[in-house]
């Protein structure tokens, strides 16, 4: 644990997200989980004609301002919303929902670690009833704003390095998922394929969407490279569309080093502190028109 654990903020979404070995390999790309379909692994479909664009927002707090929500929103499918503990204040989660509504966005939990200094971006020594705790805590507040506005809570994403922990750890994996569930079983819960997040969310009778990066690079055994690593983040609009292209039509990446991966994704992020998030989506979202791709949340009609 102390392996993956000790990257500090470049742990977020990295290389903790360890895969089954058998989701490796192009013969198993594009495996269908679907809610409605049983959430059965193995059988494999032919290139995505619709996916999800997901963005964190809301994270800024008091007058501190973190993103461009006014801007992203109009671009993405879902919104996954900070809830306080490492971004986002009761003020922000509250005009982050009104904003998601306008714009017709699905609007989903972000609940990290306790660690507003660090962005979430740091591993906090946590035992799996503190972080079933603190995730069932953070649902709920984002929930009583949805109810509120009138606006339904559709998913839970963890953040930063609590993805990055849950991706590897079971009992950690377990404690989100059990948060979840005991919550409401109707919610789906976003995670890294082949991940113990994954497996913990179909344990727990939950409708688990993949997650793919279309901003950050993968290693060569499907993981997210470390911030700290050269290429861990594609700052070029045109890379980002790119990768996330190939996702959608082949469900592969290109690793660093130059392998192509298989990355069975259902929604693809791009994260909204990104410089160039702006130009990203854009550009993401003119490469799927032009493959014939649309998009959309998952469950939308």
């Amino acid at each position: 644990m102390a392996l993956w654990l000790g990257d500090l903020f470049s742990t977020a979404e990295g290389p903790a997200q360890r895969r089954d070995p058998a989701l490796r390999g192009t013969e198993r790309i594009r495996e269908d989980q679907s809610h409605g379909e049983g959430n059965s692994v193995g059988a494999i479909r032919g290139p995505v004609r619709k996916i999800d664009l997901n963005c964190d927002m809301g994270e800024s707090f008091g007058v501190y301002r973190i993103g461009a929500d006014e801007e992203i929103m109009p671009l993405i499918t879902s919104a996954n919303i900070a809830c306080g503990f490492h971004g986002g204040d009761p003020q922000v989660m509250r005009r982050t929902v009104r904003l998601a509504r306008e714009h017709g966005v699905a609007v989903g939990a972000h609940p990290g670690y306790r660690d507003l200094v660090g962005f979430g971006r740091r591993p906090v020594r946590c035992s799996p009833d503190e972080v079933y705790a603190d995730v069932l805590y953070q649902i709920g507040a984002l929930a009583a704003f949805c109810r509120a506005e009138g606006v339904a809570l559709r998913h839970v994403k963890p953040h930063g390095a609590l993805y990055n922990t849950a991706a590897a750890d079971a009992a950690i994996a377990g404690a989100v998922a059990r948060a979840v569930a005991d919550f409401d079983r109707s919610l789906m819960l976003y995670a890294p394929p082949g991940s113990a997040l994954e497996q913990a969310g179909l344990a727990a009778g939950l409708r688990v969407i993949r997650e793919g990066f279309a901003d950050r690079g993968y290693a060569a055994d499907g993981t997210l490279l470390p911030r700290t690593h050269p290429g861990a983040v594609l700052h070029e609009p045109e890379r980002a569309a790119a990768q996330a292209r190939g996702m959608v039509c082949s469900g592969t990446v290109t690793a660093d080093t130059g392998e192509e991966v298989a990355v069975p994704a259902e929604t693809l992020c791009v994260h909204g502190d990104h410089p160039s998030v702006i130009q990203v989506l854009r550009r993401i979202r003119s490469e799927l028109e032009a493959a014939g791709v649309s998009v959309g949340a998952p469950g939308a009609d």
